[in-house]
């Protein structure tokens, strides 16, 4: 029971470690590394066991243990995505409405809409700057950072709400996330100074620009932390369990494994499930099949 638990504690801080896809993958690179794996470079030969993973895009990867056998004969292969329903901020997400600093959202995979809104949020992602340099966020996540949220009708107020199917009470186009309310300096003659009062904040803090808003890669999750569920400490209740708990077990089954290992074993991680699999990083991409081609041909010599 004690090894349990303790693979629950470690599986409990890949999920909290890896809210996106991105800090899944850095956090799989971080966790194979520390296990001795070393970044796959094709021009070298491999020999049997020898530890090895790419990184596709920064938001899939592929890792392997290499065995004895020879790999044109079959390998063993295990495949999780790490992608999960979020929301993701539009390209010129800003604005302001009564008085409020807003940012527009649009769902990404299969999500209960209802279950989105009067929550503490998170935001996790990646901002390119005009300079060149890239800017990582994750607001919301420790204890001292503030949250975001979408907002709902209270219940006194929402007797016409109610009466909507669980599909309707809360629309797509509800669903954009409270970022402030503290106005530019200058008073009311500054135009949209509630959201010019968040973009300023942006500016100050992480040097980004609303123009640098439209190619960022920015995603909202839950804020929570994974956390035991049950009185017995039975059960883990976290966000992204789809499918990092795939993702995660596929890892530490590879890195586990006892060794030698007659047939080559390989985890590959996908992006792009939620959505179809399209994509550079989806199953669908010929990018994973490549990176699986050129480990064979480096076994081979």
């Amino acid at each position: 029971m004690k090894a349990l638990m303790d693979f629950a504690e470690d599986y409990k801080k890949a999920l909290d470690r890896g809210k996106t896809e991105r800090e899944f993958v850095d956090f799989a690179i971080e966790l194979l590394e520390g296990e001795g794996y070393k970044a796959f470079d094709s021009d070298q030969p491999l020999k049997p066991g020898d530890k090895v993973y790419e990184s596709v895009h920064g938001k899939g990867l592929v890792a392997a243990v290499i065995g004895t056998a020879d790999p044109l004969l079959g390998f063993n292969l295990v495949g999780a995505h790490v992608d999960s329903p979020r929301l993701d901020l539009k390209p010129n997400p800003l604005y302001e409405s009564d008085e409020l600093t807003l940012m527009k959202t649009h769902y990404y995979g299969g999500i209960k809409k209802y279950q989105w809104a009067a929550i503490p949020l998170a935001l996790h992602g990646v901002v390119i700057l005009k300079n060149g340099e890239t800017v990582k966020l994750a607001i919301g996540e420790a204890p001292e950072d503030p949250v975001l949220t979408i907002t709902d009708l209270l219940p006194h107020l929402g007797a016409d709400q109610m009466k909507k199917t669980a599909a309707e009470v809360i629309e797509g186009e509800q669903l954009n996330v409270l970022v402030g309310s503290i106005p530019f300096p200058g008073g009311e003659e500054v135009k949209e100074r509630f959201k010019l009062g968040i973009l300023k904040l942006l500016h100050d803090r992480y040097q980004i620009t609303e123009r640098d808003l439209i190619t960022a890669e920015i995603e909202i999750v839950p804020a929570a932390l994974a956390r035991d569920v049950g009185l017995d400490r039975s059960m883990i209740g976290g966000y992204g369990q789809d499918d990092r708990v795939c993702a995660y077990t596929a890892l530490r089954a590879l890195i586990d494994a006892e060794q030698p290992l007659k047939r080559t074993g390989m985890v590959v991680l996908y992006d792009k499930e939620e959505t179809g699999s399209g994509g550079i990083t989806g199953a669908r991409s010929q990018l994973f099949p490549s990176v699986q081609r050129r480990m064979v041909r480096a076994i081979l010599g």
